[in-house]
């Protein structure tokens, strides 16, 4: 099984304002573009941070060979809860994820932004 971050040439994650979170999948190639966008949807990104599908936005840019994902962020940035104040941790929740499985890290637990490992 590879993971996203195995088959892309980088993922990373920044804040897309106080409120969102962008994952950037730079795929390097259009092998590796075609892979992933065939193999990962938006429903598997929305289970990973467990999002409602509706709220994941996805844009698959083929000139540049890359996919990005927006998503709400789980507490607005700042909040003492705010585990994570530049969004750039998103990315490696992404990277580990198992392109022909369910499983990998997602968020949750008792308290916000905590990570749990999924079977």
């Amino acid at each position: 099984m590879a993971s996203i971050g195995e088959t892309a040439f980088n993922v990373r994650s920044k804040n897309a304002g106080p409120f969102w979170v962008t994952v950037d999948i730079f795929c390097g190639d259009e092998a590796a573009f075609a892979t992933i966008t065939e193999q990962l949807s938006s429903e598997d990104v929305a289970r990973l941070f467990q999002q409602p599908v509706e709220t994941i936005k996805r844009f698959e840019i083929p000139n540049l060979h890359v996919v990005k994902f927006s998503l709400p962020r789980p507490v607005v940035q700042g909040d003492r809860f705010d585990r994570d104040m530049h969004g750039a941790q998103w990315a490696v929740l992404l990277a580990e994820h198992d392109l022909d499985a369910s499983g990998g890290y997602t968020l949750g637990g008792d308290a916000p932004g905590k990570l749990t490992r999924v079977p």
